[in-house]
């Protein structure tokens, strides 16, 4: 896969799958992106002084303002990833109006406006590539967790509406919907799973590579389960 001089944005990507993500993107030449939220500190980032990364401090995500500002100082891009977003699990009598606003701010808000900024960075092609999640996909899986798996359910749908509507500007935008992923943190917080069943963050990265180069020419408006074997 050869990404020389594809400009590329990676929202998320000081994150575990992001990290994955920007390595590998990386090794494939592309020149990357990075819009850091306020209050994340990328000095320990792996990646960081990469002669072909770009990390822009302090831009929130939710801001339309500041999505804009970002992506409008950009060069001309190939692609934008969109990797950021929250999690939370609480039963309903659990979950205030609050909570569940902040999970549509976090995954569904900052995909819309990253999307929209994105595309209009774009001229005849391009390639942008969404994380919606399993319970999004199929809602049952997210009980004890209605509000994440709405917000993903909407970045599902905001993924399938945008691939037909940006087609015609040879814009293919697909999302990936993982399970849980195998990092760190969620063994940590389930050690007694069977952490074999989980896809990597570098297997799910490897789906995203693809998605996101010249060499899909005709996946979009897909969002496609990076399950593993859970």
């Amino acid at each position: 896969m050869h990404l020389e001089n594809c400009h590329i944005v990676v929202t998320g990507g000081t994150g575990g799958l992001g990290r994955a993500v920007v390595g590998r993107l990386l090794d494939a030449g592309a020149a990357l992106h990075l819009p850091v939220e306020p209050g994340v500190e990328i000095d320990s980032f792996p990646h960081a002084g990469h002669a072909n990364l770009s990390a822009t401090a302090g831009v929130d995500l939710t801001d339309a303002s500041a999505v804009e500002a970002f992506y409008t100082a950009l060069p001309e891009l190939w692609g934008s990833i969109h990797l950021a977003g929250g999690f939370t699990m609480a039963p309903l009598a659990e979950t205030d109006a609050d909570t569940f606003q902040h999970m549509m701010d976090m995954n569904l808000r900052t995909c819309f406006l990253c999307c929209r900024a994105a595309a209009a960075r774009m001229a005849a092609g391009g390639r942008i590539v969404n994380v919606a999640a399993r319970p999004g996909l199929e809602p049952r899986t997210g009980a004890g967790m209605a509000a994440y798996a709405a917000s993903k359910a909407g970045v599902a749908a905001l993924t399938e509406a945008l691939g037909e509507e940006l087609a015609g500007q040879g814009i293919w935008v697909n999302a990936v919907a993982p399970s849980i992923i195998d990092t760190p943190a969620n063994r940590d917080a389930m050690p007694d799973a069977d952490h074999d069943t989980w896809p990597t963050p570098e297997e799910i990265a490897a789906t995203i590579a693809f998605l996101v180069s010249p060499d899909n020419k005709v996946t979009r408006g897909g969002v496609i389960p990076v399950y593993g074997r859970f």
